[in-house]
């Protein structure tokens, strides 16, 4: 390489150069083309030496010539080198299983595909758990224009929102117009597309409150309490970031379900808080049990310091709903430990069993009187990405605070700021999930048609899951009472778990990665959400079209009855 070369690919570093002379002029043509320092090694010099010296030098970054004379310089950031709390972070629902998925769908649209699955649109569907609740839609015609009909005002409202023009347009009803309107409005220069407040836009935080309250039978609520986030998600993480402090023993704990949802497991080891573990009861339908949050509590104490309970109601994975004398023994416990109560509310509008009710924890909170609703800390979370909406994609979402310090949350406010706002998109469709269409406006007939309509659906398919599940030996399903998957049980024969951990996997994992390549069938596996050691699970999701879900269910049931003839 010529010297002006070198500088070009080199300025202000040290370099060597090996040449067959050593004279004064080559130092003079590198320094002038402006390299830092330079050698000039004599055919008789200790060449490895010399460059060992040379690569040593303190605060110099090691460059490195490939054989094709390309220089390299090691990476600053490597798996070593890296936070290494980010490495501890799991998360079942995107991991292996649906990643291998993802594959296949793609290697179908490549190939031409067969005797995997039932067909290519039987997989696409199947594959849907990566993109949650709302795959289905992506894939099936049937299913898209059923939400459409659901969501006729909604999809009017966010159209007129995005392109306020539409608003000339006689073709959109006249509720939806005024809703686009007054969102619009409330955005800083009437656009969708611009910042809001961090707290979230004001007239949405006064609509959801008046949404809880009317929920909740006049349980007060200020509007000032709720921040709106970007999905559940955002919430449940932001409060867990001030919640999280110390060191060694004085580390806080946070109390999460077992199974869980992995959004909980992976915030914690990120924010590298110790995960408590309770185990719900899958003999009672997944209850949650005092004396199970007792043992847990006393044993995590010995080596932190446990702040916070989390619950899920309706539960994900499990599908149970709490009962009202659990959720008020549940407060009780939590004020008798002080700690700070986080409940996942956002399946509130998917209870399906005869004879379970949503309860939320603020409203029977309230109702246990003065001694509790003065004191338990609370924040509950709700979000447009379940329910009957299903418009993950949005990411709109809000959380409730009660009974916070006022200095605290004055510091949950600066770090909502931070993230400058939630996407307005998904504030506006908030607003829509809390301010669905009143009596006598021109929406209100079919929405509350289309949304009953579709609520029944679920229900039906959560029993129909429950009970074709239930005929297959090995396979043990509890009632699906709310929320939007099943969670069975399934044995597994010894010989496939000695295979299984020969491989470095989870019994359960080598059986949904095997149910995935024989049938095209995507689950998540019960060691994703944490399970009682011993047992296995599978979550399965209840979304898909009846029919379909039929063929999936004896699908499901024949790969299980041959997984266990070969592994015998």
């Amino acid at each position: 390489l010529s010297a002006d070369r070198v500088g070009l690919m080199m300025p202000s570093r040290s370099v060597c150069v090996f040449t067959r002379v050593n004279d004064a002029r080559y130092a003079a043509g590198y320094l002038a083309s402006g390299v830092r320092s330079m050698k000039i090694l004599s055919p008789l010099s200790n060449f490895s030496s010399q460059i060992r010296a040379l690569s040593g030098i303190s605060g110099v970054a090691h460059d490195k010539m490939t054989d094709k004379a390309v220089f390299t310089r090691d990476k600053v950031l490597t798996i070593h080198t890296m936070n290494p709390t980010v490495k501890k972070v799991e998360y079942a629902v995107r991991g292996p299983i649906v990643q291998r998925a993802v594959q296949i769908e793609k290697e179908l649209k490549e190939v031409v595909f067969s005797n995997r699955c039932v067909s290519i649109d039987f997989l696409c569907y199947t594959v849907h758990q990566r993109i949650n609740c709302k795959g289905e839609v992506s894939f099936y015609s049937s299913v898209t224009r059923c939400f459409m009909q659901i969501f006729a005002t909604t999809a009017s409202v966010l159209a007129l929102c995005s392109y306020p023009e539409l608003l000339k347009d006689n073709m959109f009803p006249e509720d939806a117009k005024n809703r686009a309107r007054r969102i619009l409005q409330a955005c800083g220069g009437s656009s969708i597309g611009a910042y809001s407040a961090s707290q979230g836009i004001e007239c949405v935080r006064q609509d959801v409150a008046r949404y809880i309250e009317c929920r909740d039978g006049g349980v007060p609520c200020d509007p000032d309490n709720i921040y709106l986030t970007t999905g559940a998600s955002d919430g449940i993480v932001t409060m867990l970031k001030l919640l999280v402090c110390g060191e060694g023993p004085t580390r806080t704990g946070v109390m999460i379900s077992i199974p869980q949802y992995p959004l909980y497991s992976a915030a914690l080891a990120e924010l590298a808080a110790v995960q408590v573990n309770y185990y719900l009861n899958e003999d009672k339908c997944w209850s949650m049990d005092v004396s199970e949050l007792e043992r847990s509590l006393s044993e995590a104490r010995k080596y932190c310091n446990p702040k916070a309970l989390c619950v899920i109601n309706p539960g994900n994975p499990t599908g149970q709903v709490q009962s009202r004398q659990c959720i008020e023994d549940v407060i009780r416990f939590a004020a008798k430990e002080h700690l700070f109560l986080m409940a996942d509310e956002v399946y509130q509008d998917n209870v399906y069993a005869e004879g379970c009710q949503f309860h939320s924890f603020k409203k029977v909170l309230f109702e246990m009187g003065p001694q509790y609703s003065n004191t338990v800390e609370l924040a509950s979370f709700h979000s447009t990405s379940k329910c009957y909406m299903g418009e993950c994609g949005f990411r709109g979402g809000y959380m409730e605070v009660i009974n916070m310090d006022p200095e605290v949350k004055a510091q949950l406010t600066k770090l909502v700021s931070v993230r400058l706002c939630p996407p307005v998109p998904g504030q506006a469709l908030m607003d829509l999930v809390v301010n669905s269409p009143k009596p006598g406006e021109p929406s209100y007939n079919n929405f509350m048609k289309e949304r009953t309509a579709t609520l029944s659906l679920l229900a039906e398919k959560a029993k129909l899951t429950k009970e074709i599940l239930n005929t297959v030996p090995g396979i043990t399903c509890n009632p699906v009472q709310g929320a939007m998957y099943s969670f069975p049980k399934i044995s597994l024969p010894e010989k496939a778990i000695k295979e299984a951990k020969a491989l470095g996997q989870a019994p359960d994992m080598f059986y949904c990665m095997k149910m995935l390549e024989e049938t095209g069938i995507c689950l998540v596996p019960g060691s994703g959400f944490g399970q009682k050691e011993g047992t296995y699970h599978f979550r399965m999701t209840i979304l898909p079209p009846t029919d379909k879900l039929k063929i999936l269910l004896a699908k499901v049931k024949e790969f299980h009855q041959k997984f266990t003839k070969q592994y015998s």
